[in-house]
């Protein structure tokens, strides 16, 4: 008999990606197709929800010409985190979508954090001010193009828009809600007292649901689109960090999920919505509980920008494979050379949209592969801050579980555990928010008959790595120097 399979469609910023699984988490076949972003002036970042349709269309239907469909028993959907659409009745853009790196609504944000109250508007929301989520990108709309909304106006995340077009659902996860920040994490319901401030109101969005329920299955316009089967049902799913979370198996107490990558996202799960300036506190693709997540914005692309403008210009690739080879010869510490990573500003645990990136202690005996490790030893100081601020405010941490492009680094990995004491294991499950949507999908689907079920099945891992003692020691005097001279640099940012 074949197999049955369940398709994880994982829309993220850049592209989209259809992939079917089966029950023991094999990938059989995919589709993947780019996101086209435009920024048409400084500060903005935007793309046309036509495209997000457009990709998902062409990843489901390259998918559709390689599997039996009639196998498929649902889908759902990992979506880019806090992008916000803007649309009519029929769910027709009247605006380009606002993306998440979008910078244009600073003065609302501050508006919205004055009018709201600082520490209310993070206890409700889990988000502590910052430009990315999309509550004051809403505003910035309502405010500069009040023409839009009209009571027949629509907002919608990217989940809920695709819902929309797949299954003519007006439904949303309550984990692709919750990064908007104009969500009550407590109460799993849009908050009316941050809509009043954005000018908006709870009708305007789609409704929330439990990641898992069935939002409806594929209609025959969507099917005749795609090539997959008419009435496939259609789960809700959760953002794309949220999913790669519970890809690795994550969404259950002590295991942080450490996602090395473009950016740098350190995830650990816990019962209730911890509230804390180290970290956003989001909802878990499962239902039950919060990711707390520290979220650095550059983490390999902070890496590959500095060789590219400062130490290699013109050597690619190559040239971090030397530096990385010859960086691993280098001490602890990097002889004193230290940097702070804050290239596109810092967002736990100050939370300065303006903070800078720096560089402090250079002698004549610091070469490039010095601010090469140096830079490693940057990014890595700042996850390890984070997970001790966890560990301090008494939550559990046994085990660090790696993803990413970073985590094939053995220099980087060996970083991690000796800078935290902390075991790392590599995970294999290299489309992991694609998997964490599959796993909801199979849930909804009645594979199994819980997350954990689910996870046990389809999530694997690899290698694990160990701290040395002694390198431990001389990351604690590391990580409290480099403590010191981050607060400097976000301190004095109006210096720049």
């Amino acid at each position: 008999m074949a197999e049955r399979l369940i398709i994880g469609l994982d829309s993220s910023t850049q592209s989209t990606k259809a992939i079917a699984w089966t029950k023991t988490g094999e990938i059989v076949a995919e589709g993947r197709a780019d996101i086209p972003m435009q920024t048409p002036q400084m500060d903005y970042c935007e793309q046309d929800p036509n495209d997000w349709w457009d990709a998902a269309v062409t990843a489901m239907k390259q998918l559709a010409q390689q599997i039996d469909v009639s196998l498929v028993d649902g889908m759902a959907i990992s979506n880019q985190r806090e992008t916000i659409g803007f649309f009519d009745a029929d769910l027709n853009p009247v605006h380009p979508a606002i993306v998440w790196l979008d910078s244009r609504s600073s003065i609302e944000a501050d508006e919205l954090y004055e009018r709201v109250g600082l520490e209310r508007l993070h206890t409700i929301s889990g988000k502590p001010k910052d430009p990315i989520p999309s509550n004051s990108s809403v505003m910035w709309v309502r405010k500069n193009r009040p023409d839009l909304f009209t009571p027949a106006s629509q907002v919608r995340e990217v989940g809920s828009y695709l819902h929309g077009r797949l299954a003519g659902a007006n439904a949303v996860s309550w984990a692709s809600a919750d990064p908007t920040g104009m969500f009550d994490i407590e109460r799993k319901e849009w908050s009316a007292e941050i809509l009043s401030v954005v000018g908006a109101t709870s009708d305007q969005f789609a409704k929330p649901v439990p990641p898992g329920t069935r939002v409806g299955g594929l209609t025959d316009a969507a099917a005749e689109a795609t090539g997959l089967k008419a009435g496939t049902p259609v789960f809700a799913g959760a953002g794309d960090g949220q999913c790669a979370g519970l890809g690795v198996d994550a969404a259950k107490e002590g295991r942080v999920y450490l996602n090395l990558g473009t950016a740098i996202v350190t995830g650990l799960w816990s019962q209730t919505p911890n509230i804390s300036n180290s970290w956003r506190t989001m909802l878990s693709p499962t239902g039950d509980g919060y990711f707390l997540e520290g979220v650095m914005r550059g983490g390999t692309y902070f890496l590959d920008w500095m060789v590219k403008h400062y130490i290699a210009p013109d050597e690619g690739n190559a040239a971090h494979e030397a530096l990385h080879a010859k960086a691993m010869d280098l001490p602890i510490g990097s002889d004193g050379l230290l940097v702070c990573p804050y290239l596109s500003g810092c967002m736990n645990p100050f939370w300065d949209p303006n903070a800078k990136a720096a560089i402090y202690g250079i002698s004549p005996s610091h070469d490039a592969p010095y601010l090469y490790r140096a830079s490693m030893e940057g990014l890595t100081g700042d996850i390890a801050r984070t997970i001790f601020d966890m560990m301090d405010q008494g939550l559990k941490v046994t085990e660090i579980i790696g993803v990413g492009g970073g985590a094939n680094s053995p220099l980087w990995r060996q970083m991690l555990v000796d800078s935290t004491g902390i075991p790392l294991t590599l995970s294999k499950s290299l489309e992991a928010s694609s998997l964490g949507a599959a796993m909801i999908a199979a849930v909804g689907a009645g594979w199994f008959e819980s997350f954990d079920g689910a996870s046990q099945s389809m999530s694997a891992t690899g290698e694990t790595y160990y701290p040395d003692a002694a390198a431990h020691k001389e990351w604690k005097a590391l990580l409290d120097r480099q403590q010191t001279f981050n607060d400097f640099c976000c301190h004095n940012a109006a210096l720049s």
